[in-house]
């Protein structure tokens, strides 16, 4: 479909038929975050419909409701510029948000490709809050060999990363690979081989590659390269920091119940902080952050 749109105002646009709305999630500045297409009415909107809109609007992901089931509960589907994905983190927040800004704050529940997801929005100091509750994710052992080629890809020597944080795939509604710097300097300098890495990844099955570089013992720094998406890396991303909670509580890297700040975006000037929390007898991780309109 050729979305012809036409401004409505702050942070809206349209096709003929169709309103989408624009958010960042995870910053409470527009500036900040991760942009999202929001559309809160999809429901007579086909794939290839859905997938030229956010070709078009060009975000990492653009969220789509397609079905209301009832009071808060609606199916939601995520599409990149270049393909569906399972769940994204960042539109479910941009999603919510424009949805308590319609509707007020409140629960709603998602029903995703990767499960239903529960997701809580409430109001503090005058910022809309949306916490999201992933489905039961699980973490599973990463070949040396698909190792060594992201390392290849991305041009970072295996020497540099930080053996306390060993490579894994980690899976919290999307697989991500993550890998450690040793660094915050080798984080910071991200200059990888597109089509290499995009291979891998579809070979893999990933949505991003998490790399992280651990502040302090609650506090860390994270990157996400996203070929696959056509997105040369992802300013916040939801679905990889509820993969990484998994991660560093099944490696016993954190305790079972903690409260983490990833950091995310600064080094492509769009800072944007995600707050994952881990509740002790609960295998699900939250994430939660603002979001805001774009203007």
């Amino acid at each position: 479909m050729a979305c012809g749109r036409g401004a409505l105002g702050a942070g809206v646009t349209t096709t003929s038929e169709t309103e989408i709305l624009r958010y960042t999630a995870f910053s409470a500045d527009p500036a900040g975050g991760n942009p999202a297409g929001v559309v809160l009415d999809a429901a007579g909107l086909g794939e290839q419909q859905m997938l030229a809109i956010a070709a078009e609007l060009g975000y990492s992901e653009t969220a789509f409701l397609t079905e209301r089931h009832g009071s808060g509960a609606y199916t939601i589907r995520y599409f990149s510029p270049k393909a569906e994905v399972s769940f994204c983190g960042h539109a479910t927040v941009a999603t919510a948000v424009a949805l308590a800004e319609r509707d007020g704050p409140g629960e709603l529940e998602f029903a995703t490709a990767a499960g239903t997801v529960p997701v809580g929005v409430v109001e503090r100091d005058g910022e809309l809050r949306a916490t999201l509750t992933s489905v039961v994710p699980r973490v599973a052992d990463a070949e040396a060999a698909d190792v060594a080629e992201a390392l290849a890809a991305l041009r970072w020597a295996a020497a540099e990363l930080d053996p306390a944080l060993p490579p894994r795939i980690a899976y919290a509604g999307a697989r991500h690979l993550v890998l450690a710097a040793a660094t915050r300097a080798r984080l910071a300098d991200l200059d990888y081989d597109f089509a290499r890495l995009e291979a891998l990844m579809h070979r893999l099955d990933l949505t991003t590659v998490q790399l992280v570089w651990r502040e302090g013992p609650a506090v860390f720094h994270v990157r996400d390269p996203f070929p696959v998406g056509g997105v040369v890396e992802d300013p916040a991303t939801g679905a990889a920091a509820a993969a990484f909670g998994a991660y560093l509580r099944e490696l016993g890297l954190v305790p079972e119940a903690a409260e983490l700040t990833l950091h995310q975006g600064a080094d492509m000037g769009r800072p944007g902080t995600l707050t994952v929390t881990l509740h002790a007898g609960d295998p699900r991780v939250r994430v939660t952050g603002t979001g805001t309109r774009i203007g």
